[in-house]
This record gives C-alpha cells, sequence and structure tokens, in this order.
C-alpha cells in the first residue's frame, strides 16, 4: 500500500480514528506519520515504549534513535506492507497482518522473552473456562508424559498416564463443558 499523503513511499503507518461514529483509515509512510504527529504516542512520557520492546527483542540502542539489528535480520521484509524488521525494531509494531508470515522466524523467540511461552494462550472467560482449562491441563501433562517416554522415564510416565486418564474422565463427566 501506498502513503495517502506523499503518494510515493510504502505505507508503513495505519491510522484508524472514530470521530462522531465515523471510522477513517489512514495509511502514511513513516516519514508523513511524523510530519502529521501521528507517530506521537501521549501515553509515552519519559520511558519510551518503543524502546522497552526493541530491548526485549534484542535489538541494540544504536548512535541515533535507530536500533542496532543483528546484520542476518536486516534485509528480512514483510511481504505485505514491506516493513522490514529493522522497521519493526524502531516502531515496536507490526505494519499489517503479513508481518507474522513475513518475520515468523525471529517471533518464537520473541514471543518466549515477552511472554514467557511461544503460544498465545488468551484469557479464559469464568463461565465456560473450566472444561477450556480442563483441556489446557491433560494437553500440558501430553507433552510431559511424552518427554518422560522419551528420557525412558517409565515409572514417572505411568503416574502421568494415570493424571491424564483421570482428567479425561472427569472432562467427560461434565468437566468439559464450554470447550
Amino acid at each position: 500500500m501506498i502513503c495517502q499523503k506523499c503518494g510515493k513511499n510504502s505505507a508503513t503507518v495505519y491510522v484508524t480514528k472514530i470521530i462522531n461514529g465515523h471510522k477513517s483509515e489512514l495509511y502514511y509512510c513513516e516519514h508523513c506519520a511524523r510530519e502529521k504527529g501521528e507517530m506521537d504516542n501521549p501515553f509515552e512520557g519519559s520511558f519510551p515504549l518503543q524502546q522497552f520492546f526493541s530491548g526485549m527483542m534484542g535489538f541494540l540502542p544504536g548512535a541515533g534513535s535507530e536500533a542496532m539489528v543483528p546484520q542476518a535480520q536486516t534485509s528480512v521484509q514483510c511481504p505485505g506492507c514491506g516493513l522490514t524488521y529493522a522497521q519493526f525494531g524502531q516502531i515496536g509494531r507490526f505494519g499489517c497482518d503479513r508481518c507474522y508470515e513475513g518475520f515468523q522466524e525471529y517471533l518464537p523467540s520473541l514471543f518466549r522473552r515477552l511472554h514467557g511461552n511461544q503460544k498465545h494462550m488468551g484469557k479464559i472467560p469464568k463461565r465456560s473456562g473450566s472444561g477450556i482449562k480442563l483441556k489446557r491441563e491433560i494437553e500440558q501433562l501430553r507433552a510431559e508424559l511424552q518427554k518422560k517416554i522419551d528420557e525412558e522415564a517409565f515409572e514417572e510416565a505411568a503416574k502421568l498416564r494415570d493424571q491424564v486418564k483421570e482428567l479425561e474422565q472427569k472432562r467427560e463427566a461434565g468437566g468439559g463443558a464450554g470447550e
């Protein structure tokens, strides 16, 4: 997508505004977005959130405001919006939904650092969450069981197998509502 202001550069900043119930979407290159004041974040104060995320992603602070990216990652680019991984490190957010595809090689380690896990788990609703929690617990125990089998720790694996069976019976008896 091309910048709506200059009409030359690739749009990497997407602005959605809702004013009096009317939604408008604007697409700017980084330069034009800065000119229009769309890059300013009123919530940042003296602790820039982008620098925090850049540090979490393993980018090193450079001499200026740019982040220094490991050499292997400098040429990686989103197939959708053209955002580079270096730009992602600077602004701290993706340009489009295809950035996940373009940066997929680097995201697991980033998610591990940010969330403590590679898989997004989300929140569980209180009303119907017991079945989901039970399902996750069973999945976790099965993974642990497979690990113990691979390690040939069969006594521990048998205990885990019994726990899985017990939880599956509980789920079948009605503890699995809300899946």
